[in-house]
This record gives structure tokens, C-alpha cells and sequence, in this order.
């Protein structure tokens, strides 16, 4: 790989004809913005015309979009007919993605749905959450359950029903419970390496060309804020 990536580069977790599945460390773009810094896309793009010897361009598409500072699990397209037919599952919320969240302090109650109606600024790239429809706020739900603690640190399962911007980071913060590290929704202090206590740890569906069940796990990152609740994971 080049040498302007990362040192902590990416990994494949799934990879065939039609789907690339590919575990984001921390700090990674998916796709470029204003920074011009490399993104997972110009990554997944070079593997796939090195490993194959591919002339010309390479199709490689995002079928969703993790931010900046979370980890991992990413799925992309390979072909036009993959792209379309996933893109429609995420619309009709066949697509099922779990995360984990490092929080502080817990929510009061250990399991629940949360229902906010979210607004992006895309001055400042920061979402508000409202109680109540507002505007052109969106809906945004999400199932979250209480796994455990270690130290000060609560770990949380998260499912999102819907694929808002930020839209765990920022449901979580308004109940109260902050992502470890993400200062801009509510942390007290950043973490070492920028990252945020957020993992994309597995993504569910049915195969768009196969049409066979396909669950794909990203490993949690061996950080020190993960570390302590590996038995949860």
C-alpha cells in the first residue's frame, strides 16, 4: 500500500465478487472531505487493482458511511446491481447494524428504544436532537441494551433502525450519556488517539446476489478503552 496512508491501515472482513466488507480503524475518512486526506475508498480502490491486476478505473462504492473517529465495520459495493439492491435494503431496513458504545455516565434504565428527531448543521457538521418533530428534523431510532461496566466506563449494544448523520452519538448524548472521547456531543476530555468510545462490531444481511444470510464481525480494536470490557464483546 502507499506510503500516505495510515500505519494502522484497514482489513478486509468479507470480500467477493460483489461485496467488500472492511474493518475502519479510527481516523479514517470513508469518503474525502475539505481535508484532502486519503480515504477508505482510495484504500479499497488500490487493494482491489493491485490484488487484481484490474486496468482502468474501480468500482467501489460506500453502501453506508461511518464518521472520522469510529472503527469498523464498512460495506461497499463492487458492482452496479449489488449497489442498487443493497441500497434498497438499507431503505427498507433490511440491513442490520450493531455497534458498541463506551459511555459516561450509564442511562438510567438498562434497555430501550430511543426516539429523536435530528437536525445537521453542515456549517459546523454538528446534529441537534429534538424531543418532538421539528422543521426539517428526521426521524431517528435506535434499540440500545446496557452490557456492563469497568471502571467508570459503561458499555452499551447499539442497534440502529434508521442511518441518521451522528445519529448514535447524538441520541446517546441526549439522554445523558455521552460517547467516551467525543467531545463535540457532549465527553469531557478527548481520548489519546482522537478516537471516540463507538465500534461498528457487526453488520447483517441477506446477500444482494446470493440471496444467502450473511453476518460480518469486525474485531474490536485492541485499545485500551476496549480492553477492559472484552468479555462483553
Amino acid at each position: 500500500m502507499p506510503q500516505h496512508f495510515s500505519a494502522v491501515v484497514p482489513s478486509i472482513l468479507f470480500e467477493d465478487n460483489h461485496l467488500l466488507v472492511v474493518d475502519k480503524p479510527a481516523g479514517w475518512l470513508v469518503q474525502g472531505d475539505r481535508t484532502g486526506d486519503p480515504t477508505l475508498i482510495d484504500w479499497g480502490k488500490i487493494y482491489l487493482k493491485e490484488k487484481y491486476d484490474k486496468p482502468g478505473a474501480v468500482f467501489l462504492h460506500p453502501a453506508h458511511r461511518l464518521d472520522r473517529p469510529v472503527s469498523g465495520a464498512v460495506l461497499f459495493a463492487r458492482t452496479d446491481k449489488a449497489l442498487g439492491r443493497i441500497t434498497t435494503m438499507f431503505r427498507e431496513r433490511q440491513v442490520h447494524k450493531t455497534s458498541r458504545a463506551r459511555v459516561l455516565p450509564p442511562p438510567g434504565v438498562h434497555h430501550g428504544e430511543l426516539r429523536h428527531f435530528l437536525l445537521k448543521d453542515e456549517q459546523r457538521n454538528q446534529v441537534q436532537a429534538f424531543a418532538r418533530p421539528s422543521g426539517d428534523a428526521k426521524e431517528a431510532l435506535l434499540h440500545y441494551e446496557h452490557l456492563g461496566a469497568a471502571g467508570a466506563y459503561h458499555l452499551l449494544r447499539v442497534h440502529p433502525l434508521t442511518g441518521r448523520p451522528h445519529q448514535i452519538r447524538v441520541q446517546l448524548a441526549a439522554i445523558g450519556c455521552p460517547i467516551v472521547g467525543d467531545l463535540k456531543y457532549g465527553a469531557l476530555q478527548p481520548l489519546p488517539d482522537a478516537s471516540i468510545g463507538l465500534h461498528s462490531r457487526a453488520i447483517a444481511f441477506e446477500h444482494p446476489v446470493r440471496k444467502e444470510p450473511l453476518e460480518v464481525l469486525a474485531p474490536v480494536p485492541e485499545g485500551a478503552i476496549w480492553q477492559p470490557v472484552q468479555r462483553w464483546l
